[in-house]
């Protein structure tokens, strides 16, 4: 019987041709590119940064035609990609998968900061809290609140891995205070990640305050945090915001200050 053909059909010798030329291609330009790629290298690696690396859980992550891409130059828009299926994740309740998709995401694009920023919220904010508030799921509080915890250690791995490759990134900073304070309940290491972010270029002013903030909440504290809330206090009137006078008053009643070091009442 005859067989038809649907198509050109390239000769057996072109068939194996092909795909050695595209490799070929691959491999020179991966070859063009090495001076240049070891000196950004070596530059992000002075400045405290860690380069992205495309290694075999990544191509096993993305599957082929997804790690071709992302060896092509594609990493920003297959990372955007997998935010966005993360999103549908998330509206499925589905946190493991929402987890994956994300550790792939700040895979391909370590030196994002919101990516990582992103994916932590969710593991805390979402995640965490739906963990141990789904009755229905787990009717078992101990189970709840392991899965709870381990949410939020998965939480805490994002903004650590995420400052890693971005140690000076104030959002990462401030995400990693947030999270000690409100869900981890360390302030002194919510101080400490507040304080950092702080001291950084471009950082917020008010992460000077957050610190001081987290600092009266931990124990024994409180006169540190009293001092460096009346210094910022001192810098003039437009310090003199609303939780700012709050604080300082709560810190000054607590300590049991003498009237001479105790800002003037309200009026």
């Amino acid at each position: 019987m005859t067989e038809i053909s649907s198509g050109p059909a390239f000769p057996r010798s072109r068939r194996f041709l092909l795909p050695l030329a595209a490799i070929a291609l691959v491999i020179a330009s991966g070859l063009a590119r090495s001076p240049w790629e070891r000196d950004l290298d070596a530059a992000q690696r002075a400045a405290g940064f860690h380069p992205a690396r495309l290694g075999l859980g990544l191509r096993e992550r993305l599957g082929q035609a997804g790690f071709l891409a992302a060896l092509g130059g594609f990493r920003a828009p297959l990372a955007d990609l997998l935010v966005i299926q993360a999103y549908g994740a998330w509206e499925r309740v589905e946190w493991g998968r929402m987890n994956a998709l994300f550790q792939t995401a700040t895979a391909l694009q370590p030196r994002a900061p919101h990516l990582w920023e992103m994916a932590s919220w969710q593991m805390a904010y979402n995640a965490a809290r739906n963990a141990r508030e789904d009755v229905r799921r787990q009717p078992r509080e101990l189970l709840r609140v392991r899965a709870e915890r381990e949410y939020l250690a998965l939480a805490r791995d994002f903004l650590e891995r995420g400052l890693a490759n971005n140690p000076r990134s104030p959002l990462l900073w401030e995400s990693l205070g947030r999270l000690q304070l409100d869900k981890l309940r360390d302030p002194l290491a919510a101080s400490a990640a507040y304080a950092r972010g702080a001291d950084l270029p471009g950082a917020p002013a008010y992460l000077k305050r957050f610190a001081a903030y987290a600092l009266s909440r931990a124990p024994g504290r409180e006169r540190e945090a009293h001092s460096l809330l009346r210094q910022i206090y001192d810098l003039g009137p437009q310090e003199h915001l609303p939780t700012l006078l709050k604080e300082l008053r709560r810190l000054e009643n607590h300590l049991d200050l003498p009237f001479s070091e105790r800002i003037p009442p309200a009026l």
